[in-house]
């Protein structure tokens, strides 16, 4: 079965939790803390590998961290996932990181410095001969981005756009993505519009244009896929939240684990969103168990 490709930001991963965001000037008391492997690539490789393996599909991930602890951590992480790191670039600046506060209700707030993920440098990027899927955020630089699409269109590679943070897309790049996933704010924000009387419905057949779908994630109100044939929204799956902290990740992974298996793009986005769901609903130790076998049981209810 022919790879996935991840290329993004790695980072290294503060997570505090609180009783809520503090104010300015002001400081709380945090209730733990806790160090994880983050940055949207990073995480998004992860899930893809966790998925692909129940299709087959090999996952392959190009990105760049230090040669610190954080960046050592790293590069270890991604590998025992199952991810191909042979595209993972090093150099003498600080990992990436992330501070997030992660509040009772589940929801969080994050803020990252990029540090070694802006020093990738695409001109070393060798992608596999025949990339099925092609996954791209926006947490490294618009040129890199954009370098790379331009690389895989050439292979007829699937490329998914996750375009967060939010931030508008060249419009080199906007027409090499071929789906495009945002969530409300992000969907908001692309549109110029007041996300507090966005209609996803009316958003995701604007953001769709000529691509083949675009998808505006609702949180725990599922999603809205536009495609070719028109707007379908899929409701959530009702589950006990633990976290929030990873989802969007975690759909992006599953959603190109489906893809590159050659499932119809509804499909794909049916089971991504029941990975998100049972994402969301297990403690975050406990994430690496979740499976396309779960999945699949959590679809089958």
């Amino acid at each position: 079965m022919r790879p996935i490709v991840v290329v993004g930001a790695v980072h290294h991963d503060v997570i505090v939790d609180a009783p809520r965001l503090p104010k300015v000037d002001e400081t709380l008391v945090g209730q733990s803390v806790r160090y994880a492997f983050g940055g949207k690539g990073g995480n998004q490789a992860v899930a893809a590998a966790r998925f692909a393996s129940g299709f087959g599909a090999s996952v392959h991930f190009a990105g760049c961290v230090g040669y610190d602890e954080p960046g050592a951590d790293a590069v270890r992480t991604l590998a025992e996932a199952g991810v191909d790191v042979t595209g993972l670039q090093r150099v003498d600046e600080p990992t990436g990181m992330s501070v997030a506060i992660s509040l009772p209700d589940g929801n969080y707030g994050a803020v990252i410095v990029s540090s070694s993920n802006l020093a990738f440098d695409p001109l070393k990027l060798v992608l596999p001969p025949e990339p099925a899927v092609l996954v791209l955020q926006n947490e490294l630089s618009p040129a890199i981005t954009l370098a790379v699409a331009q690389m895989a269109s050439k292979r007829d590679a699937t490329i998914i756009m996750n375009a967060a943070p939010a931030r508008p897309l060249p419009a080199a790049l906007d027409t090499l993505v071929d789906v495009l996933v945002v969530n409300r704010v992000e969907a908001a924000g692309l549109l110029e519009r007041d996300g507090r009387h966005l209609k996803p419905i009316e958003a995701a057949t604007e953001l769709r244009g000529d691509r083949t779908a675009a998808i505006v994630t609702l949180g725990g109100g599922g999603l809205c896929v536009a495609t070719a044939i028109g707007v379908e929204a899929l409701p959530p799956h009702t589950v006990a939240v633990q976290s929030t902290h990873g989802a969007g990740d975690a759909f992006i992974g599953a959603l190109s684990a489906a893809i590159a298996a050659g499932g119809e793009l509804i499909e794909a986005c049916r089971f991504a969103n029941a990975a998100a769901a049972l994402h969301v609903a297990s403690p975050p130790a406990l994430r690496d168990r979740v499976t396309e076998r779960e999945v699949r049981a959590l679809m089958a209810q």
